[in-house]
């Protein structure tokens, strides 16, 4: 059985969040709402795959994280009552396709809890190269969820931000805070509002640790098959599934207590292997599902090497070809060293856990 959670404020959240500096939105020069949002996005140690519920984006596991420092997402958000339809630009281009669809669905379900009609304007800029397998979404849907709860005045604690993200992009629930944090699957066998209510995000701590993240970008280009079908794919025809989902519990509840004694090299063996079994999931799934390229294999290769060598580094991937490496920050510039000699043609950098998902104020400043 599924222990219960209580639902935590994040860090530099205030408890509600109504508008920038706990006032009403900015107003715009035709008077409209305007207001500003920042997130960054986390990489999971041990990993979402799977959802038992594609509209409420509902996970088959619980998942853990650790928000990053680089990459973020701005998205400014203005509402006007005199616009027939919303209007959304993804880095200076109009949203069309999936990711213009899931945007518009998106402020649909605020104005439905806000009880408004107001079309909203969007414009949400992204640092992080966009489907490479890096938190585009998470990064894109918690600064989404911030700003769109602001403007619409919808007064939500951290946990209440957390599961509207989570709407967005199941990974997002996680971006609302920072540093480390675990996203709740929610009871088992909830349906509708309690399902909903039961699954979100909230901190978890990290005793002494001073770890750093290597980024390891091989290809910056979007995914040949989009994470949202590898993950229908791999739930509905992998044999490997439902066996690695299971050894997932166990990875989380191994990594809640390695992050409470601030044992990295616990903290990366875990991350490590609960990564390479979600992609042998994938491997086994009919047909396939492929992330992995040869550029992949030698950088963890050079993991391990580096393991060898006395330096603890260990690999983790997401749905896509691009490698992090979670090491100590003492040793990140060794590792990334290691990882662009091996890949020259790979853009490498290094993270450190971050900044959860805030307002800004009109200088750009985080708002308190």
């Amino acid at each position: 059985m599924r222990r219960e959670h209580t639902p935590t404020t994040a860090p530099g959240l205030t408890r509600t969040v109504p508008g920038p500096r706990g006032s009403a939105p900015r107003p715009a020069e035709d008077g409209s709402a305007v207001v500003t949002a920042l997130a960054h996005p986390n990489i999971a140690l041990v990993k979402y795959w799977g959802k038992r519920d594609e509209k409420l984006i509902l996970p088959w596991t619980d998942s853990l994280s650790m928000t990053l420092d680089v990459f973020p997402t701005t998205t400014r958000v203005r509402l006007d009552a005199a616009a027939g339809r919303d209007e959304v630009t993804l880095d200076g281009v109009p949203a069309t396709g999936e990711a213009g669809r899931r945007v518009l669905a998106f402020l649909e379900l605020v104005r439905e809890r806000a009880g408004s009609t107001r079309r909203a304007v969007v414009d949400s800029r992204n640092t992080v190269p966009t489907g490479a397998g890096l938190a585009s979404s998470a990064s894109g849907f918690a600064a989404l969820a911030v700003a769109a709860a602001a403007a619409y005045g919808l007064e939500l604690d951290a946990t209440g931000l957390s599961r509207l993200a989570r709407r967005g992009s199941g990974s997002a629930s996680r971006s609302v805070f920072g540093g480390f944090a675990v996203w709740h699957a929610g009871p088992a066998g909830a349906t509708g509002a309690a399902a909903d209510a039961g699954s979100y995000a909230e901190p978890v701590p990290a005793a002494g640790l001073d770890p750093a993240l290597v980024v390891a970008v091989l290809d910056a280009g979007p995914k040949s098959v989009s994470s949202r079908e590898a993950m229908r794919r791999t739930v509905d025809t992998s044999p490997l599934y439902r066996p690695w989902a299971a050894s997932s519990e166990a990875d989380l509840s191994d990594m809640r207590a390695a992050l409470g004694r601030g044992d990295l090299e616990a903290v990366g063996e875990i991350a490590e292997r609960n990564a390479l079994g979600m992609h042998a999931t994938m491997l086994a799934a009919r047909p396939a599902v492929r992330y992995l390229s040869p550029a992949t294999v030698t950088v963890l290769d050079r993991v391990l090497a580096l393991r060898r060598e006395g330096v603890a580094a260990y690999a983790t991937m997401d749905a896509g070809p691009n490698v992090k490496v979670l090491c100590r920050r003492a040793d990140a510039r060794r590792v990334a060293a290691a990882l662009a000699e091996t890949v020259p043609a790979a853009r490498v950098l290094v993270a450190g856990p971050g900044p959860g998902a805030r307002l800004l104020d009109e200088s750009g400043g985080a708002v308190r």
